[in-house]
């Protein structure tokens, strides 16, 4: 079969897959008048008629085949000029003059308008150039490419000119800020900025899309009629660009103070061998790194962000197109921050990646170390605010970030925007509040969920009630758990009973049968049959909460620690002179040292009490270290009573009570005897009354009222510690003075006390000597130690009743009912 052979079809044509002669006419013309423009030659202006040459003729000279095929550059107008600007050679000094020079008006604004519509998108014409101080190199991008008008103008001409050119400046720097901004470092808030910055430049370029179209198309189209269009942006842009200008000059200013301090040799050097080179150890590496993180440069973000817009818009509230502009980016730039700051006051969850909310985590701080210590850090230093600021007077330091200048803003995050510098504790305890719930594993649900769905801005008045509600709720929620599921106030009247010795009769029991142990010196006493002894001795009552009481054994004298205490944390600041004269306490502290002896259990002991979270937050080392001191001081009061009641049981044997009338000097000095003792029995009564019925119940009564109309957590919180404090100080605990004159009282007595036997003993040898009818040798002896008491106890009797006068005249009215008491003793003498 003879192979197939294609025909042409009849009357088919052959199909030109090139370019139409027609069609490569008009592309190269276009071509060769968009190079015309382009180039600056002399030679192209050297008379009249080559501004005016033939289509056919320009078609002769211009031929390239590359641009044929992108049609990108025959249909976009502009893009002739992206990218050619850099080979093609300007040209400068007469030539360039002489052309504007000798062109009409008209056709300098048409030239002038061109290079305009390009300008105003960055990019440098050829009547309008880069300022001759600019370089790409060494200028900094988001300070914008300066323009200037590098031709003789029309006066006209060149004063519009000269007003529209700015905008290429502000352009370009707003685009550089977008761009650098948009990265991950600079936070959630700085990428909202940016994305109303960007928004508010599609409108700009949607402009100049306008401009241009009007350009080509309408004849009328004037250098007046463009600046008329673009007057209200020239402002737009230029607010716009003095705020990225502050962002940019914070950050810049930052950046160099800390770049030029790290380019020192000593800090490479450390730097080396922190990493090794010089055989450093592990130490120097993470000291080094501590160092790296602390000095390193903080960026414009978060907070700060939105306080540099308020700012500015406070600044400029007369202008109503800044106060529009920075509203807008304002509201923008805030979406992120209130919605961290919503989810944050709803969940307890800080979901803050790039620290730009004010609220900072310790996460070292964990509920783990509570079961070990359970102190309230966790309250305290789990979270806080970026700017150190507390409720209380004092103020945190540790992790705030040195400010940008002296007495000015903090940088990042812990710069708060003014909108919220007054609601910032209310969701900072919010988000706390709710934190500890979770902690407890309960699942936290949000009681507005309508307000959670609605958007919220910055300046909107719903934010803050948002947050008044969210505070509102989560302390309701706290407070419920507290006080109703983990039984709060049985828990606080079980610490009332065990350190406030509401039924002491366990205490009596306890010092009966500890009687010896607690003779021995503290460092050798048994703990654990001190815990035996006290759980034998709670077994018989009806004691809640009682396996979370504990035996403990203080390390130090309690008014030795107190004045300590007190002489270095300046609690009694304001009381120089009042208290002992210098040689007086200057001889005490000589005495103390001569006399230091071992002290004994009796002395040192102490309770402690167990809690779990979240009750321990309220019930923290701190308020069971009050409850502590409290107890030490009451159980001192306690065993100097009972000490003292022993010796009136002593004292009422044979020794005491056989008369002797032949020895009246004997007779009297046992009635000396027995009246300093009933002196010291009624002082140590009448300030253990007064500590119990005067202080300790009716501030316990007030706590109870108190907590029963308590709303917020920090208030009951508050309520508490102050409830300490008062009785601290009621109790003559937290002053100096008081505390010196009584714990020489109470010495006094415990150590005439312990002379018991001997008195008895001196006792038999003095009836002895009656009756056997000899001279009594030892009477004298026996009147001396009697006076020495005497002497010390109504020295320091009156000194510590005319302190107590005068706190009670002068600072503390709590302690009238008190001088009544001691005036009383003051008669028995």
């Amino acid at each position: 079969m003879d192979p197939y052979t294609p025909r042409t079809r009849p009357g088919g044509r052959k199909k030109n897959l090139g370019l139409s002669a027609k069609e490569y006419t008009k592309i190269t013309g276009t071509i060769a008048s968009v190079r015309r423009n382009r180039q600056l030659a002399d030679d192209i202006y050297e008379d009249a008629d080559v501004r005016v040459l033939s289509s056919r003729e320009s078609r002769g000279k211009s031929h390239e085949p590359s641009f044929i095929a992108e049609t990108s550059f025959v249909r976009a107008p502009l893009n002739s000029r992206v990218g050619a600007s850099a080979s093609i050679p300007k040209t400068k000094g007469k030539a360039k003059e002489d052309v504007l020079d000798n062109l009409p008006v008209d056709i300098q604004e048409a030239l002038i308008l061109e290079d305009l519509l390009y300008v105003l998108m960055g990019i440098e014409g050829t009547y309008i150039s880069y300022h001759p101080e600019y370089s790409p190199e060494d200028d900094d991008p988001l300070k914008g490419i300066k323009f200037v008008v590098s031709s003789p103008l029309d006066s006209s001409l060149r004063d519009l000119t000269e007003r529209i050119v700015p905008l290429g400046t502000y352009y370009t720097a707003i685009s550089s800020f977008v761009e650098s901004r948009s990265h991950l470092d600079f936070g959630l808030v700085n990428h909202a900025l940016c994305a109303a910055i960007r928004d508010m430049l599609k409108d700009y370029q949607t402009l100049l899309s306008q401009l241009e179209h009007a350009f080509n198309t309408s004849p009328q189209f004037s250098l007046q009629k463009l600046w008329f269009y673009v007057h209200p942006t020239v402002h737009t842009l230029s607010l716009i660009y003095q705020l990225i200008l502050e962002l940019a000059t914070t950050d810049d200013d930052d950046a160099s103070s800390t770049s030029s301090s790290s380019e020192s040799d000593p800090e490479q050097a450390a730097r080396d061998e922190a990493l090794g080179l010089g055989g450093a150890k592990l130490k120097a590496v993470l000291s080094d790194m501590k160092k790296s993180t602390s000095d390193a440069p903080i960026n414009v973000k978060g907070g700060e962000v939105l306080t540099v817009i308020y700012e500015r818009m406070q600044t400029m509230s007369g202008d109503p197109t800044a106060v529009k502009v920075y509203g807008t980016l304002l509201t923008a730039a805030g979406v992120p921050y209130v919605e961290m700051l919503r989810v944050w006051t709803t969940t307890g969850r800080l979901e803050d990646p790039y620290e730009e909310l004010c609220v900072k985590e310790s996460k070292f701080i964990s509920k783990g170390i509570l079961e070990v210590d359970y102190t309230d850090e966790y309250w305290e230093r789990r979270y806080t605010l970026r700017d150190g600021s507390t409720l209380s007077s004092k103020r945190q330091h540790t992790g705030v970030p040195p400010p940008r200048t002296a007495g000015g803003r903090l940088p990042g995050g812990a710069c708060i925007p003014p909108l919220l510098e007054g609601w910032k504790h209310k969701f900072l305890l919010a988000g706390k509040y709710l934190n500890v719930i979770r902690e407890c594993g309960i699942e936290v649900q949000a009681d507005q969920k309508d307000l959670t769905k609605k958007s919220l801005s910055m300046e909107d008045e719903k934010l803050y009630k948002f947050i008044e509600d969210a505070y509102t709720h989560a302390n309701r929620t706290l407070l419920r758990l507290l006080l109703q599921d983990q039984q709060l106030i049985p828990r606080l009247r079980s610490l009332k009973r065990y350190f406030f010795l509401a039924s002491s009769s366990f205490l009596t029991h306890l010092l009966d049968l500890a009687h010896t142990e607690l003779k021995k010196p503290a460092k050798g006493v048994s703990i654990v049959k001190l815990q035996s002894l006290l759980d034998l001795a709670l077994t018989g009552e009806d004691a809640a909460f009682r396996e979370d009481v504990r035996v403990s054994i203080a390390s130090s004298g309690l008014y030795e620690w107190l004045l300590k205490v007190i002489s270095v944390s300046g609690v009694i600041g304001g009381e120089e002179g009042e208290g002992v004269p210098d040689e007086e306490a200057k001889k005490d502290r000589d005495r103390e040292k001569d006399d230091k002896k071992p002290m004994l259990a009796i002395d040192a002991l102490t309770l402690d009490y167990n809690v779990k979270f979240p009750l321990s937050l309220v019930i923290s080392r701190k308020t069971i270290l009050r409850y502590q001191l409290l107890f030490r001081f009451l159980l001192h009061l306690k065993h100097v009573e009972q000490s003292l009641a022993s010796m009136w049981i002593e004292q009422k044997t044979t020794p005491w009570r056989r008369p002797v009338p032949n020895h009246p000097e004997f007779e009297q000095w046992r009635l000396r005897v027995a009246l300093l003792r009933a002196r010291m029995l009624a002082f140590v009564q009448q300030i253990l009354a007064f500590t119990t019925f005067e202080v300790l119940e009716p501030n316990w009564r007030a706590l109870e009222a108190k907590l029963a109309k308590v709303t917020t957590v920090d208030q009951l919180l508050r309520d508490h510690v102050d409830f300490l404090d008062t009785c601290l100080k009621e109790c003559m605990l937290t002053s100096a003075k008081l505390l010196r004159a009584y714990s020489r009282m109470i010495v006094t007595c415990s150590t005439f006390a312990l002379y018991t036997s001997s008195f008895t003993k001196s006792a038999n040898q003095a009836l002895v000597a009656a009756e056997s009818g000899d001279g009594d040798q030892a009477m004298n002896k026996r009147w001396e130690f009697l006076k020495k008491f005497e002497s010390n106890f109504n020295h320091w009797f009156k000194f510590h009743l005319d302190c107590v006068q005068y706190y009670a005249s002068s600072e503390n009215v709590s302690l009238l009912p008190l001088v009544v008491r001691l005036s009383s003793i003051k008669a028995m003498s």
